[in-house]
């Protein structure tokens, strides 16, 4: 269990890091590149969101899903699981949809309206996340 809590850790920080980075300002004040950006963290931060549920899932030796439609599938066995309340899984459906929007599109087509609601959630749902995740990991003796 030691090696799952290192690599839960180390995803912790890395969250951490990226959500520090994220401007303050608002974003229309930005350039397109700074925009790209801001879109790459908040995907490195779904990234990472979706890696400390799969360590999770693997040290407790939960199957993870496969296929096409598996990001969606992973949020809602982490609802089934007991892991995550279906509110918060509801509110990380919105970071799902950007992941796919950021890999599927131009970095053009970014724009400060859409990407703000974003930004100025993640660090509360970020917040709500580890308490969850902590909360069952104690639970499970991690």
């Amino acid at each position: 269990m030691d090696d799952y809590r290192q690599r839960i850790e180390a995803e912790y920080e890395s969250i951490d890091k990226s959500l520090r980075a994220l401007p303050k300002i608002d974003l229309s004040r930005l350039s397109e590149l700074e925009l790209a950006g801001v879109a790459a963290i908040l995907h490195n931060f779904y990234n990472g969101i979706e890696n400390i549920i799969k360590q999770i899932f693997l040290s407790q030796d939960v199957k993870l899903p496969s296929g096409s439609s598996w990001h969606r599938e992973l949020l809602q066995a982490a609802s089934e699981q007991k892991l995550l309340p279906e509110s918060l899984v509801e509110q990380l459906k919105r970071f799902l949809a950007f992941r796919h929007f950021f890999i599927h599109a131009y970095a053009l087509e970014l724009y400060p309206d859409r990407l703000s609601p974003l930004v100025n959630d993640a660090e509360q749902i970020f917040n709500d996340f580890k308490f969850h995740i902590d909360h069952k990991m104690q639970e499970w003796g991690f």
